[in-house]
């Protein structure tokens, strides 16, 4: 069976393992990235075009990959005057790796339907190493004849493919994820900070909490920031902030309200403020710290 032509838009860390997985197994690719030193990259391996628009890469493909960083930016790609919209075929399928608000998604679904084309949203979870092997796990959903047409290139792409419903679940499933996930890092990294201004030694309050049912492998890592020094979960304070903010946008839309995911978001913002939106998540202990440090200072008094 003739394998379909890819067109891939976002070459970053995950999107450059990604269709060097997929060139490694035989696709055709199409690509764009502002990046050009990846797009050469790809180019390079060989059996690889680079577009000039995203409509020049969606007329030339049967299936879109998109990996890009935010829903503006996805939808930007998607309906600008040289945008997949102008250019994808009818029968085509639009796939969304990234991690976007469902609301945009369902709206860019029901717009390329109306095309005749299809769309599935597919976050993903593990790490570009993991996309590089084929190996990553996969949030699909969408339509079930449209997942299942593109099932054997996902399958492809993950170790484990996951369908979970209409269009948006997806990306409504990364997004309760990434809350739970960035809500606990906070957290712990606040307990860490607290435990300091306590006099309350951090190694031994991640002894006694780890042989109980908070351990975790988000207590790990913000046990080797706060202890050891070590940020090894690849993941930026702006990256948790933004789908923060995504999931409040979501719950919004949903019309309700989540003062939990509310109190991460205060202090994912307070610490991108402070200029430490490029570190990893754990980080955020820093300024955890900090705020203790501050709180104990005496009032200044005046004259």
């Amino acid at each position: 069976m003739t394998k379909p032509v890819i067109g891939f838009i976002g070459l970053g860390l995950m999107g450059g393992n990604m269709v060097e997985n997929l060139q490694n197994r035989g696709f055709e690719l199409v690509v764009m990235d502002l990046n050009q030193d990846a797009v050469t990259a790809v180019l390079d391996r060989g059996n690889a075009k680079q577009a000039g628009s995203p409509k020049e890469l969606a007329e030339a493909s049967d299936i879109v990959m998109l990996c890009l960083t935010t829903s503006d930016v996805v939808e930007k790609v998607v309906y600008g005057d040289e945008g997949i919209l102008a250019g994808i075929r009818e029968g085509s399928v639009l796939i969304d790796f990234g991690t976007s608000i469902p609301a945009s998604t369902r709206k860019i679904g029901a717009d390329l339907a109306a095309k005749g084309a299809g769309m599935i949203d597919a976050p993903l979870g593990r790490t570009p190493a993991h996309a590089k092997d084929g190996l990553l796990n996969i949030m699909a959903a969408g339509d079930p004849e449209t997942f299942e047409k593109v099932r054997p290139v996902l399958e492809e792409q993950g170790e484990n493919v996951f369908h979970l419903g209409a269009l948006g679940a997806g990306h409504t499933t990364k997004l309760i994820n990434n809350f739970m996930g960035m809500t606990t890092v906070c957290t712990m990294s606040q307990a860490f900070a607290v435990a300091d201004r306590a006099g309350v030694d951090r190694a031994q309050l991640y002894e006694i909490m780890s042989t109980g049912p908070s351990n975790s492998p988000f207590m790990t890592f913000c046990k080797n920031y706060a202890v050891d020094g070590v940020s090894d979960l690849g993941f930026s304070i702006n990256n948790a902030n933004k789908d923060l903010g995504y999931f409040l946008t979501m719950v919004e839309d949903l019309g309700t309200r989540a003062e939990i995911a509310e109190g991460t978001s205060h202090n994912l913002n307070a610490a991108v403020a402070a200029g430490m939106g490029d570190g990893n998540v754990p980080e955020i202990f820093d300024y955890f710290l900090k705020l203790q440090s501050e709180a104990a200072q005496p009032n200044a008094v005046s004259a």
